[in-house]
């Protein structure tokens, strides 16, 4: 865009508008905090003493914001799912159960759809908060408790489009979610259990959940040839890079790594194939155990620059093999 004066001056008049509302949804979420009352308290209760699932349900872009609503709810401790109340009108109505609370989100109170499933909701037995703008709404009047967003002034320059209000009904649902995640006592393993696959539910995973084990945990008795040994590396499901070398009573006496068996290759030799693996196994090899971190461990892979450790129960007993190879597949 050119710098001429008609260009600057529609620049400044867009960013005056968007830092209008920008101002006016701040200000309305920021007044949430005077609508914060015993009513909260409420709903928190209803939720913390569900026995069956917080069901959250809105028309439109409530509707939107609802299911998101829900979303934090099961991520952080509390079961949720989203209804569409057109859906459940047709059929769908059947998800809800008397042990369910269901989590009515509507600025207005008075959407059709919505209060045509209340009625039906009530009957099944299902508890009712309603996060509304209008206290004196059909959906506040059939409602155990009521979470205020207050009279929201729409940034809309119509004064139409939900936008203050349902960043209002957002605020409001995280602040609930926080709660009662904060009343659960719903910690950081317990986030990470229900986010396996993002960054700090790899950092918080254990061990014994990547470990390869069973079948893909290569063991060779003491004394065996080193041949054998190959053999019992080769058969083993995953091909390893190390087998674990044990004594009879089943305890960890050396490992042998593809890095040992490069070595004796590069000798031009090959008597060592029918010599005890014993000889050219590492002794004293370092191990973790099953439960600890799985970054701890990466950081002993890296202190001591190997790509494999074995995995050891309280009696020194081998239970897994870790290699570097696993660590890098979780975060792929």
């Amino acid at each position: 865009m050119s710098d001429t004066p008609k260009n600057a001056s529609k620049l400044s008049q867009r960013l005056a508008r968007a830092a209008e509302v920008v101002r006016i949804e701040a200000a309305t979420i920021e007044g949430l905090v005077e609508h914060l009352d015993e009513a909260f308290s409420e709903a928190i209760d209803l939720v913390l003493g569900c026995e069956g699932q917080v069901i959250v349900t809105g028309v439109g872009k409530a509707g939107l914001i609802g299911a998101k609503i829900s979303a934090t709810l099961a991520s952080t401790g509390t079961p949720s799912m989203f209804l569409n109340p057109t859906e459940a009108l047709h059929g769908d109505l059947g998800r809800i159960r008397s042990a369910d609370v269901l989590l009515v989100l509507s600025n207005s109170g008075e959407s059709a759809e919505i209060k045509r499933l209340l009625p039906a909701a009530r009957k099944i037995g299902a508890s009712l908060i309603a996060m509304t703008g209008q206290r004196g709404s059909s959906l506040a009047s059939l409602s155990d408790c009521v979470l205020m967003i207050g009279d929201a002034q729409e940034a809309c320059p119509l004064g139409l489009a939900p936008t203050a209000s349902t960043s209002a009904m957002l605020a409001l649902g995280d602040a609930l979610a926080m709660v009662v995640m904060d009343e659960r006592g719903f910690g950081r393993e317990d986030y990470a259990r229900f986010h396996p696959a993002g960054a700090l539910g790899r950092k918080l995973m254990r061990v014994h959940e990547i470990m390869r084990k069973g079948d893909e945990l290569p063991l060779v008795p003491c004394g065996s040839t080193t041949v054998e040994a190959l053999e019992i590396m080769s058969r083993t499901t995953g091909r390893p890079g190390a087998a674990l070398v044990v004594t009879e009573t089943g305890e960890l006496e050396g490992i042998f790594t593809d890095g040992d068996l490069r070595r004796l290759l590069l000798t031009g030799d090959t008597a060592w194939l029918q010599q005890p693996i014993d000889e050219f196994m590492g002794r004293q090899p370092k191990f973790v155990e099953a439960d600890v971190l799985v970054a701890e461990a990466e950081a002993v892979l890296k202190e001591h620059k190997v790509d494999q450790i074995a995995v050891l129960d309280e009696h020194h007993r081998p239970v897994g093999l870790l290699d570097v190879q696993d660590i890098l597949d979780i975060r792929i």
